[in-house]
């Protein structure tokens, strides 16, 4: 029996991929679902045959039936934040709490980040350059063009990758598209378009947020901070110290600072040939070592990241991954250049740079060292709300209730309003770029062809003292021009850097209000412990012990803010000073270009 599918998204096929283009509401015919890597094979209605996203497409089967003969209904338990937790499979008791167990950060999403955006680019609509490559947008390009004009040889395409290095996981028999495939649910490539060397950010209507995921234990409905509130199990994995520092509590920072470069990217093939990826080579300055690794590695990284740690601090999404296209010379360029700012800002953290998963990434020795570290990170239960299990207020007293409200309000307050600020630097600068890319070139190449024109009617005179004049207004004329490809030219070399820092700190403050949201769940257990005790839902012992829980968690989010606001400070002085620099050269280069002008015309 013929397994039929209808198509839920557009897909344009890249030349010579083996894919096959099919549109919304097609049907097509399955002929093959054991392609593996998110693709399957399909044949349309004409016959064609090709590979097709396996997460575009809806497999079109019959629902489950009971014994009775009747559709059997949804199981909608999981969602049920009434039900009480089972004794024997955690030692919360949930039904303790009388109000509903409300999921504090967004559930964890089963669409892979792959595909999912997290967030469209408010700045994503520049102009296209003359060349033509991408094309209106800056942060995001749909990659429906065929690839078959990219040049092979620009990014040393073969199936062997880097010779130098180890082959990343999976490299031989592809071991991780079979253990590791999530399914995907793709956007809308008309919405987050990509342009001159972007990709589609996650977040789509969602926003830049982070994806915290449900809660994995057993018996309880939901993830909430009670978890780790009410918990009595030990702490488990590595302690990470708070201490009390000049400008408030502060994480315990490694004595050498942990830097790595993304470079070198190479295509390599699969499936023997019918699929192609790149890979880049990163190399740690811990052991100057290169190890491959491709985007979807990336990509697991900052899920394992997320599930560990994204209750304490925000984890900024990876620019997405596209579907086609995404052989384009720039947009590797570009997605090189954010994978590196990603990484570096993971470095750069002394919590995340420390962990063993993030060592793992940076510097397996083998395919067996990858594959053990591998599964013990996604075996790891010390994720979510129970990290703060594993944080230690070193020599710092316990906070009251108010003081913990106060410092989680104050720093809600300040993401707030810069997120506004940065989105609001990011749509002026988006405007900028385009008046310099489109009208004010313009404007100043009409400004020359005056001057030219003018000095072709002067030269029809046939008057033979003004060679000198015509000669400087035509020299003029052409100065004009000069200039207008310098403004063209210059938002690559100064605003680009502006907007990229912008647009890297418009994601990461879009995972602060899901940080943030645990701490006020938590500070709004705590407010109901008074009236738990006194009906004897839970003992005044426990009470206690939430307050100072609660406090462990103020002091987790001050030790981040903190360490939020030091990058913030660098990263802003060292963008400005760039951007300033950039642009006394470009004006200076300007005013020599207009005295050289100047110069040529006779002082009467």
């Amino acid at each position: 029996m013929e397994t039929k599918a209808q198509v839920l998204y557009d897909f344009t096929a890249e030349a010579g991929n083996n894919e096959l283009s099919v549109r919304e509401g097609e049907t097509i015919t399955i002929t093959n679902q054991s392609i593996g890597g998110g693709w399957i094979e399909a044949k349309n209605a004409r016959g064609e045959v090709g590979l097709v996203p396996e997460d575009y497409i809806e497999v079109k089967q019959a629902q489950p039936f009971t014994s009775g003969g009747h559709a059997a209904p949804l199981d909608l338990s999981f969602f049920d934040s009434q039900t009480p937790a089972p004794a024997s499979t955690a030692q919360v008791d949930v039904a303790q709490l009388e109000t509903p167990v409300t999921p504090v950060t967004p559930g964890f999403s089963s669409t892979s980040p792959d595909e999912t955006s997290n967030g469209n680019d408010p700045w994503a609509v520049f102009d296209s350059n003359a060349s033509g490559g991408f094309s209106n947008n800056w942060a995001a390009q749909p990659e429906g063009t065929e690839t078959g004009k990219t040049s092979s040889n620009a990014w040393h395409s073969g199936g062997q990758g880097h010779p130098q290095a180890y082959q990343g996981p999976g490299a031989e028999d592809d071991e991780w598209d079979e253990e590791w495939d999530d399914r995907k649910s793709p956007v809308s490539y008309a919405e987050s378009e990509a342009g001159e060397g972007g990709a589609i950010n996650r977040g789509g209507a969602h926003g830049s947020s982070m994806k915290i995921a449900l809660n994995k234990f057993p018996g309880f409905s939901k993830s909430g901070p009670e978890l780790y509130l009410l918990s009595k199990q030990p702490a488990k994995g590595t302690k990470l110290p708070v201490y009390g520092g000049e400008i408030g509590p502060v994480w315990a920072y490694p004595d050498y600072q942990l830097d790595c470069v993304v470079a070198d990217p190479k295509k390599g093939s699969k499936m023997y040939g019918l699929k192609s990826y790149i890979e880049y080579q990163v190399i740690p300055t811990t052991t100057n070592k290169p190890v491959n690794h491709r985007y979807k590695h990336f990509d697991w990284l900052y899920e394992r990241l997320l599930d560990k740690f994204g209750s304490a601090i925000p984890i900024p999404s990876l620019p997405d991954k596209q579907v086609t296209g995404r052989f384009e010379e720039e947009f590797i360029k570009m997605r090189m250049e954010r994978l590196q700012g990603w990484m570096t800002r993971m470095c750069r953290h002394p919590v995340i740079s420390c962990s063993e998963v993030f060592q793992l990434f940076l510097s397996y020795k083998d395919e067996k060292d990858w594959k053990t570290g591998k599964r013990k990170a996604e075996k790891d239960e010390t994720v979510g709300v129970m990290i703060f299990s594993t944080i230690e207020p070193e020599g710092l007293p316990d906070l009251d209730l108010t003081e913990v409200e106060q410092k989680c309000e104050q720093f809600n307050r300040f993401t707030r309003a810069m997120d506004d600020g940065v989105k609001d630097l990011l749509t002026i600068g988006n405007e900028h770029w385009k008046r310099c890319t489109g009208p004010l070139p313009k404007e100043y190449q009409r400004i020359g062809k005056a001057f030219q024109n003018l000095s072709s009617v002067f030269t029809s005179s046939g008057y033979e003292g003004e060679a000198t004049l015509t000669d400087a207004l035509t020299a003029a004329g052409k100065t004009y021009e000069d200039i207008a490809q310098m403004v063209a030219e210059q938002p690559r070399r100064d605003l680009h850097f502006l907007m990229e820092t912008n647009n890297e700190y418009k994601g990461l403050l879009g995972c602060f209000p899901d940080t943030i949201g645990v701490h006020k769940a938590a500070i709004e257990k705590v407010k109901e412990a008074d009236k738990l005790v006194a009906t004897g839902k839970i003992t005044t012992s426990e009470k206690i012990t939430m307050s100072k829980r609660t406090s462990t968690m103020s002091y987790a989010l001050q030790a981040e803010m903190n360490h939020f606001h030091s990058n913030r400070i660098y990263d802003y002085n060292r963008v400005m000073q760039q951007y300033l620099e950039q642009q006394v050269k470009f004006y200076e280069m300007i005013a020599e270009k207009l005295r050289h002008a100047h110069s040529q015309f006779t002082t009467m």
